[in-house]
């Protein structure tokens, strides 16, 4: 077997929303299911939640010995998340999948299959707390094709 194929057999990948989530239900079930690396793939990492802005998230990931790193190409563009605000999940794929073609967007994805592969196992994080809703879900759809990888959902509690 060649050393690329152990290691996309050996990678990981998982994705998470925070939407309705304390932080520390979110860092605790990161925590749980060995993630070593936290991927934002927010365009914007800022967020009202206390937690989940960038330095808050990424020093809350740090105390529990997980990485943080911000691919902010990988994230939905304005027109987007205001199709996704409004429950029009039509228009945000739309938008996404012609995000995707961009340069940007190209390269941050091939950052992310390397992550996968050299760095799990990794997690995925965006707002939505069900991925069905988020663009993460075609994210990781790209990545399970590239790396043969599968992936798994992580849902924190509402606490």
């Amino acid at each position: 077997m060649a050393k690329a194929d152990k290691a996309a057999k050996a990678a990981k990948l998982f994705t998470i929303g925070y939407e309705q989530t304390p932080a520390k239900a979110v860092l605790d079930e990161l925590e749980a299911a060995g993630v070593k690396l936290l991927v934002d793939v927010r365009a914007v990492a800022a967020s009202r939640r206390p937690g989940f802005s960038k330095t808050q998230l990424a020093a809350g990931l740090d105390e529990r010995g997980i990485g943080y790193i911000h691919l902010r190409s990988l994230g939905t563009p304005k027109d987007g998340r205001e199709a996704a605000r409004s429950g029009n999940q039509a228009v945000l794929e739309k938008i996404y999948r012609a995000h995707l073609k961009t340069p940007q967007a190209r390269e941050g994805m091939d950052e992310l299959a390397a992550l996968v592969t050299q760095a799990g196992p990794i997690c995925i994080l965006c707002y939505e707390r069900d991925h069905k809703d988020c663009h993460r879900r075609w994210i990781a759809e790209i990545i399970e094709d590239r790396v043969h990888v599968a992936t798994e959902n992580l849902v924190a509690p509402q606490v």
